[in-house]
């Protein structure tokens, strides 16, 4: 029998469990393997990296390395704000969906349906190709003039959403017939945030804000705008230069919105998660749209590495190892992200790192063998 100030002290414990909702922390075992992963990133004084791991709705798995930036060497955690870059265009690809749920777009509709003044290829490049890359638009970043490489970031000279739209309208010609080809397009999701904003009559991160992060009590999660906003419990971009570790958190292509300007955190990404997995916004019909791999005539996707693979709008799905999955990587200077999620599976690996030598794709793949290996039979 149980001592009773013993037994007193595990009913709490156990009543507070209740209580919290929380869910049992993945075994010992693994949580040993998925920290031994990171063990580089552990320090009190260089950039790092936010890990969770979700299963079956619960974090089972979550853990900071590393500092936010050199000079507060706040130490990262669950709530530290991350640049998504390209992770930030499933949020995009929503926004636009959310637009045709309230019927002001079809996916059908034309690039010249709303910009009129867009030059003829407008009439060819519909909502669907912008959403799944197949526009056949240049990639803005080859067309914007060259910055001085020697001036200091603050002096750097930042495309706006508006120039980019400008700098296409100016182009005689496609690199392809919207529709043939996959060609992976941040000038695309550029495009879709300025599309989202003229339709909506409010400014895209505004918009996101309203219809996405406001309802999910995403509050920490904004599209940062340098001078219009701030990014709370932010973590600045690195890169390791010459053996030294250098901020590198802005670019010339830092400013622009629909293809990489969200900052969010780990808390804040759980409870998109959660959206998605309850289809808070968007029915599971209306979801399938951005479910359903594009078909193209010459070519397909790719991964990062080359690889075949499939896309929707603002997702790779490709199956890996047989289990059906949702995913898409970031890549911006000073930051890489990763989201891997395994709907059936209820899985879910989420990677935020303010450094630019770490893979989290991989990473978050290694973690996902641990749990998938499970489900194939396999010991641990």
């Amino acid at each position: 029998m149980i001592p009773d100030p013993i037994a007193k002290v595990l009913m709490i414990l156990s009543c507070s469990l209740l209580l919290s909702g929380a869910a049992p922390a993945v075994d010992e075992v693994k949580a040993k393997q998925i920290d031994e992963l990171f063990a580089r990133l552990k320090s009190s004084n260089t950039p790092g990296a936010a890990v969770l791991v979700l299963k079956d709705g619960h974090a089972v798995f979550e853990r900071g390395y590393g500092v936010t930036d050199l000079k507060t060497l706040r130490r990262i955690d669950t709530h530290t704000n991350f640049r998504l870059a390209s992770v930030t265009k499933q949020f995009t690809a929503t926004a636009i969906m959310l637009l045709v749920h309230d019927g002001k777009l079809s996916f059908e509709t034309r690039l010249s349906d709303i910009f009129s003044d867009f030059p003829e290829s407008g009439r060819l490049i519909s909502i669907r190709n912008l959403l799944n890359h197949t526009s056949g638009l240049p990639d803005y970043e080859a067309l914007m003039p060259k910055s001085d490489s020697r001036a200091r970031p603050e002096q750097i000279p930042q495309i706006q959403d508006a120039e980019v739209l400008e700098l296409l309208k100016r182009q005689p010609t496609l690199k392809f017939e919207p529709g043939t080809r996959w060609d992976y397009s941040n000038s695309g999701y550029v495009i879709l945030g300025v599309i989202v904003g003229k339709v909506s009559g409010e400014p895209f991160g505004e918009f996101l804000r309203e219809r996405i992060f406001s309802r999910l009590k995403m509050n920490q999660t904004i599209a940062y705008q340098k001078g219009t906003n701030a990014v709370p419990n932010r973590a600045f971009g690195h890169s390791l230069i010459n053996g030294v570790w250098r901020q590198t958190d802005q670019s010339p292509t830092s400013a622009t919105l629909g293809d990489g300007g969200v900052y969010s955190s780990l808390a804040d990404l759980a409870k998109w998660d959660r959206a998605l997995r309850e289809h808070a916004l968007l029915s599971e019909v209306e979801m399938q749209a951005a479910l359903t791999p594009v078909r193209v005539l010459n070519g397909s996707p790719e991964e990062p590495d080359g690889s075949p693979a499939a896309y929707g709008f603002g997702w790779f799905l490709n199956q890996y190892q047989g289990h059906s999955r949702m995913w898409h990587y970031g890549e911006t200077i000073g930051f890489r992200t990763a989201i891997q999620r395994f709907p059936d599976d209820k899985l879910t690996i989420i990677i935020l790192c303010n450094r630019s030598d770490v893979n989290p794709t991989a990473l978050a793949l290694k973690i996902s063998d641990l749990f998938l290996r499970e489900f194939r039979g396999q010991a641990p």
